[in-house]
This record gives C-alpha cells, sequence and structure tokens, in this order.
C-alpha cells in the first residue's frame, strides 16, 4: 500500500508539472503580440520564468518523495521493531510458546537463575522411573538448592517445557538416547519429565537386548522414550550395560553395526559419547573379539576417538534417512573431581558443595576442548556431506554447577569401606548429576531444538 502511494504521488507531481508547461506554451502562443521586439522580449522572460518554476517544481517534487520514501522505511522498521517485540513476547517463560526471541540466539550462553516457583519441573518421589543412581533426596541429601536453578540465555528464554506438546510431536515416534550413563540420566530426566505431567496408566518400560535397549513407552501416543548403552559409539568390550566395569578397555575403532542396526531408524536421536575415553592410550582391535587372530594396538586416545567418530559418522551418512529422522550430539558433561580448581583446598571434591561457581567462563581441566574440536570437525564433515548433526552445547553451563552432583547421595552399588566412610571425599560421585537437576535443562534445550530446529 505505501509503495503504491509514493508511486501516485510522483505520477501527480510530474502531471502537474506537464499541465503547468502545456499552459505556459499555450499563453505564449496566444499572446505573442505584432512587434517581434516585444515578442522575443515577452519568450525570454516567459522562458526564464520557466526555467525558475522547473526548478522549483523538481526541488518540491523530490522534497515530497522523500518524506512519503522515508515515512514508509519509518513504518516498515516500525513494523519490524514490533515483531521482534512480538517474538521475545513468545519466547517468554511464563508461556508456552515454541519460538526464540532471535534466529541469532545463542541458547548456551547466559547463567543461572534462582526459580522456585517454577522449578523443579517434577518432584523426584512422583517420577516412578527414578534411577536410585540420581535420587540424591531420597538418599539423605538436605540442602534441595539444587533443583530450583534455571537456565537463562543472555537474550532469549528457552521455551516451557510442555509434555503433552512433545508426545504430540512423538505420536508413532522414536525418540533414543545412545550412549553412557550420563546419556542415560538425561533419559531418565526425559523420563520423569513426561512421566508426572501426563495422567495415564498406559506407560510402561521394557528392556531388549540383555537390557542395552530400555524402552519408555506411552501407549495414548504409540510414541517412545529409548535408551540404548554405547558407551563408546563403537563396539568394546565395555558393552555390557551391567559388567562393564574392566581394568582394560578395548574398541573396534572399526566396527558400529551391530550398534547402529538397533537405532538407525529411529525418528529422533541423541548421542553422547566422552568420559569412557578419559585415558592416555585406548587398546584398539582390528579384528573379532570371538576369534583368537585380531590385531591389537594402544593408540593414543584422541586419535582413536577421531577413528570412532569416524566410523560412526560414515554409518550415518550411508544408513541414516535423512527426510525422517534428526540428530543430536551432546557436548562433554563436566566432572568436578579437583576442588583446587575453584579455589578449595586440593585433595577435595563436589562434597559438601551446596553453591555454584561464580567465575563467567569458567572452565575444569576435565573438560577436553581438543575432544570437542573432533566432534565439530566430524560434524562439520557430515554437513560438507548433506547430513546435519546439531551440538547441544551443554558443556559451559554444566560448569558452573558443582553443587548439583550426587556426592555421597545415591545408591551405593558396593559396600563401603570403613576408610571411605571416614573420608566421604574418596566414593563421592561428582560425575552423575542429581535429578530433578541439571539435566533437566539439557532437556529443555533439546526440546526447543527438536521443535525449533537451532
Amino acid at each position: 500500500m505505501e509503495e503504491q502511494n509514493v508511486s501516485y504521488s510522483f505520477t501527480t507531481v510530474k502531471n502537474k508539472i506537464s499541465n503547468f508547461f502545456m499552459a505556459k506554451a499555450h499563453q505564449l502562443i496566444v499572446s505573442v503580440p505584432g512587434n517581434n521586439g516585444t515578442a522575443i522580449w515577452d519568450i525570454k522572460c516567459s522562458f526564464h520564468s520557466l526555467i525558475v518554476l522547473l526548478i522549483v517544481s523538481l526541488v518540491a517534487g523530490v522534497v515530497y518523495l522523500s518524506g512519503e520514501s522515508g515515512r514508509f522505511l519509518f513504518e516498515y522498521n516500525s513494523n519490524s521493531n514490533s515483531s521482534s517485540d512480538n517474538n521475545l513476547a513468545m519466547g517468554s517463560h511464563e508461556n508456552d510458546d515454541l519460538v526464540s526471541s532471535s534466529d541469532k540466539c545463542n541458547l548456551f550462553s547466559g547463567k543461572w537463575v534462582f526459580d522456585n516457583k517454577s522449578y523443579p519441573l517434577y518432584k523426584e518421589q512422583d517420577c516412578k522411573f527414578m534411577s536410585d543412581q540420581l535420587a540424591c533426596q531420597k538418599f539423605g541429601r538436605k540442602d534441595l538448592n539444587y533443583q530450583h536453578w534455571r537456565w537463562q540465555p543472555h537474550h532469549c528464554d528457552i521455551p516451557r517445557f510442555n509434555a503433552t506438546a512433545l508426545l504430540e510431536k512423538l505420536r508413532n515416534k522414536r525418540l533414543v538416547f545412545v550412549g553412557d550413563s550420563l546419556n542415560r540420566g538425561q533419559w531418565v530426566s526425559m523420563v520423569c519429565l513426561i512421566d508426572t505431567a501426563v495422567q495415564s496408566s498406559l506407560k510402561s518400560m521394557h528392556y531388549r537386548y540383555n537390557a542395552s535397549l530400555i524402552i519408555f513407552k506411552v501407549k495414548d501416543y504409540n510414541a517412545t522414550i529409548e535408551f540404548y548403552w554405547e558407551p563408546l559409539l563403537v563396539e568394546s568390550n565395555s558393552d555390557d550395560p551391567v559388567h562393564h566395569r574392566l581394568p582394560e578397555r578395548i574398541v573396534r575403532a572399526n566396527a558400529i553395526e551391530k550398534h547402529g542396526s538397533r537405532w538407525t531408524n529411529a525418528d529422533f536421536i541423541v548421542f553422547n559419547t566422552y568420559l569412557w575415553w578419559r585415558r592416555p592410550h585406548i587398546k584398539v582391535l582390528w579384528g573379532s573379539f570371538e576369534r583368537s587372530d585380531g590385531i591389537y594396538k594402544e593408540v593414543k586416545m584422541l586419535r582413536s576417538y577421531e577413528m570412532a567418530l569416524k566410523t560412526w559418522a560414515d554409518w550415518l551418512e550411508i544408513h541414516v534417512n535423512r527426510s525422517k529422522t534428526k540428530l543430536f550430539f551432546m557436548s562433554m558433561s563436566p566432572v568436578h573431581e579437583r576442588a583446587e580448581e575453584w579455589g578449595k583446598a586440593k585433595g577435595e571434591n563436589c562434597y559438601s558443595e551446596t553453591e555454584q561457581i561464580q567465575e563467567e567462563g569458567y572452565q575444569g581441566n576435565g573438560s577436553d576442548p581438543n575432544m570437542m574440536k573432533i566432534v565439530e570437525s566430524t560434524m562439520h564433515e557430515l554437513k560438507n556431506r548433506g547430513l546435519d548433526v546439531h551440538l547441544l552445547n551443554i558443556t559451559q553451563l554444566s560448569e558452573y554447577r558443582k553443587e548439583g552432583h550426587p556426592s555421597i547421595y545415591r545408591k551405593q552399588w558396593d559396600s563401603l569401606t570403613e576408610e571411605q566412610i571416614a573420608n566421604p571425599n574418596s566414593y563421592a560421585d561428582c560425575i552423575h548429576w542429581c535429578l530433578p537437576g541439571v539435566p533437566d535443562v539439557w532437556n529443555e534445550l533439546l526440546y526447543a531444538s527438536i521443535f525449533n530446529n537451532y
């Protein structure tokens, strides 16, 4: 509409100028007297008048058009700003809209905000599928502030988790978490977010492949949320979900088909692999665990990690249905095993911690940037091959949460010795996370990514 007004204004000015010239020309022809000298003088005077009038008319037209164009641009910018403001409101944590305030919003850059009104998103005792490894309140933790923190990005809001909306998205679909016990903790968090929010008696848990695959099913939606134990992504001697505490870790860096066949056709897959690689060298096997003629070689950790991720990427490129399956990779989950890194005495760890690390940008030595560079490089290469894997960068936001671990408040699978009981630091779990807690925020970020493709 505004473009039409501007065009119309220009045409009007042009017509007025043309009409003016026609009128003046008519006056010249009609009023020429018989005296040639007078006629010439009248023509010169009229010509000079026309020049002046032409300049005045052009200037007036330019000024008018500039004003119209400026008004149009101003109204366009005003409309754009209004749209941005609306998007900001839609991203508010007080509603369930799934739109970020900005396409350039970095959900992973922000701060933790204490919020004991909206958080936790569920109560530990209400989740029927809670893991005793993560149920800190059940096992005696009294300080519960770790449950009441909300992650607040700097320039936008995370959409509030809506279990019903997610289940509708998962109707007749599979969401599979693939990885180690940290990924299993995120899966338990997701199960609790769904379980406590959906009033249905048609929820069940199933176990397959010697419990390597655990399936939580919501029958009303024919939706499954699954966890598959695959701590090193490729095949290894640690693939048993129960008996995997072995003195020597061995991987078949070029073999993934046994695992991949069990999750490739899922609709959403969330991968992680990190802590199980954290040793100077990994023994790599070329061959089979069932045969004695395999070739074993000690390989530096970073190189073996790179080999495994290449095998994983090659499998995805060939076997994943790109029009169906969305892929996500969780960045490193940090550990808090060395209290000297945040200013406490050497030999202490997360035990008895009740407050966060306040240093902005803090990074402990437990996080390995070189490993993440390999992840990013692998994902970049996959993107060049036409396959997107979305990185959920939860490392920095989790670095601050030294008080969020189970510490001693969890089920102890082995009996504690007298020495351990006398020194709680010696058996404190500073790797996994209490629930409700940090992994719930990871799932809020996953939720935002599933709906908005960040």
